[in-house]
C-alpha cells in the first residue's frame, strides 16, 4: 500500500504529455533524462530520509524549521503552497479545455457551436461552484479517497526538464507514507521510494514511446487530444476523457487542503479552528486560480514558471540543506563526502533553477511561437 500510494503521488496527469515530449527530445534524449531525473529524485529522497531519521521529525515543514529555523518553515511551506496552486491550476485548465468537448460529443456534434454551455471559462466557475467549493469547505477531507495527480507540462524547449523533474516530485508525501509504516526504518522506506519511482519510470517511458509511434510528427501537446483528432465521438476516448475529468475536479479540493493548512499555520498559527477564516482562504485559493486559468492564455506559462522553481526547490535545494544543517559534524563533517554530495546536489539545483528561468524568460522575449491550444 505504500508503494502505491507513493506511485499515485508521482503519477498524475502529465504522462499525456510525455509522448510530445519525447517527440521534440528525441527518442534518444528523452530515456538519458528520464533517467537521470528519477536517479536524482532517488538520491533526494534519501537525503530526505537520512535527515528526517536524525531528529525524528515526520513533516516537510517541520524539517525546515529546525534546519533553518522560522525561515526555513516559511520556505517550505511557500514552495508548497506554489506546487499546489499550481497543480489546482493545471486540473482547471484540464476541466477548461476537455468538459467542453466532453459535453459536445454526448450531444453529437462535431464541432463546437459557439453556446455558452461549450465555453471552458463558463465551465470552470460553475465545476468550481458547484463542485469543487462545497468539497473544500468540509472541515476535514481524506486525502486517499481522491487520486492524486501531478503537474502536467507540455512543452518542449526551455521547459523540458521542468517537465520531467515535475512528474517525479512526491517529496512533501514521503515523510507522512514513512510515517505510516508499520515497521518504519529509512531502509524500507527507501526501498518503497526506489521501487515507486521505477515502476513510475518504466509507465512513463512506455506511453511516451508507445504514444509517439502512433502518431509520430502529428503527436500533440495532450495524447487525449490528439486520439480525439482520429475520431472526435469514440466512445473509449470519451470514457477516458471523462475519468480524467472526474479525478481532476475531486482532486483540486484535495491539493486546496493543505495550501489552506499552510496559510493558516503562516498568518494564524495559535489561533484555533474558525469557519470563518476556513471559508474565507478557500474562496479566496479558488477565485485566484479561476483567474489564472481564465486570463493566463497557454498553460506553460505557468507551469514554466513554477516548476522551474518550486520542482527544483522540492527536490533539490531544500533536501541538500536539510541533511547539511540537520546532520550532526560529529556524524557526518562538514566536508565529508556525504555532505560535500549534499552541497553539490543543493548547488545543481540552483544551477537548474537558474537556466530553466534564463531560458524561460529568453523565450518569451523571442516571442516564439507557443502552440497547443492551453494543453
Amino acid at each position: 500500500m505504500s508503494v502505491f500510494n507513493l506511485s499515485n503521488a508521482i503519477m498524475g496527469s502529465g504522462i499525456l504529455g510525455l509522448s510530445y515530449a519525447l517527440s521534440n527530445t528525441g527518442i534518444i534524449l528523452f530515456p538519458i533524462l528520464l533517467t537521470c531525473i528519477a536517479v536524482l529524485s532517488s538520491y533526494s529522497i534519501h537525503l530526505l530520509l537520512r535527515s528526517a531519521g536524525v531528529v525524528g521529525i515526520r513533516a516537510y515543514e517541520q524539517l525546515g524549521k529546525r534546519a533553518l529555523g522560522h525561515t526555513g518553515k516559511i520556505l517550505a511551506a511557500v514552495v508548497i503552497t506554489m506546487h499546489n496552486i499550481g497543480a489546482m491550476s493545471s486540473y482547471l485548465f484540464i476541466v477548461k479545455y476537455e468538459l467542453p468537448l466532453v459535453i459536445q460529443a454526448f450531444l453529437g456534434l462535431q464541432h463546437s457551436t459557439g453556446e455558452w454551455f461549450l465555453n471552458g471559462n463558463y465551465l470552470i466557475i460553475i465545476v468550481s461552484i458547484c463542485i469543487i467549493l462545497p468539497l473544500a469547505l468540509m472541515r476535514q477531507l481524506g486525502k486517499s479517497v481522491y487520486p492524486h495527480i501531478s503537474l502536467p507540462f507540455y512543452h518542449i524547449t526551455a521547459y523540458t526538464v521542468p517537465i520531467l523533474a515535475f512528474a517525479f516530485v512526491c517529496h512533501p508525501e514521503v515523510l507522512p507514507i514513512y510515517t505510516e509504516l508499520h515497521n518504519p526504518t529509512k531502509r524500507r522506506m527507501q526501498a518503497i521510494a526506489n521501487v515507486s519511482i521505477l515502476g513510475m519510470f518504466v509507465m512513463y517511458l512506455l506511453t511516451a514511446i508507445f504514444g509517439y509511434l502512433t502518431f509520430f510528427a502529428n503527436t500533440e501537446a495532450e495524447l487525449l487530444h490528439t486520439y480525439s483528432k482520429v475520431d472526435p465521438l469514440d466512445t473509449l476516448i470519451l470514457c477516458v476523457r471523462l475519468a480524467v475529468l472526474v479525478a481532476v475536479t475531486l482532486t483540486v479540493p484535495v491539493v486546496l487542503f493543505p495550501i489552506r493548512r499552510a496559510l493558516l499555520q503562516l498568518l494564524f498559527p495559535e489561533k484555533p479552528f474558525h469557519w470563518a477564516r476556513h471559508i474565507f482562504i478557500a474562496v479566496c485559493l479558488l477565485f485566484f486560480v479561476n483567474l489564472l486559468v481564465i486570463f493566463v492564455p497557454n498553460i506553460r506559462d505557468i507551469f514554466g514558471i513554477i516548476g522551474a522553481t518550486s520542482a527544483p526547490s522540492l527536490i533539490f535545494i531544500l533536501p541538500g540543506l536539510f541533511y547539511i544543517r540537520i546532520v550532526p559534524k560529529d556524524q557526518e563533517p562538514t566536508f565529508s563526502r556525504p555532505k560535500i554530495q549534499a552541497a553539490c546536489f543543493t548547488a545543481l539545483g540552483f544551477i537548474f533553477m537558474s537556466m530553466s528561468l534564463t531560458f524561460i524568460a529568453l523565450d518569451w522575449i523571442n516571442g516564439e511561437n507557443r502552440s497547443g491550444g492551453g494543453h
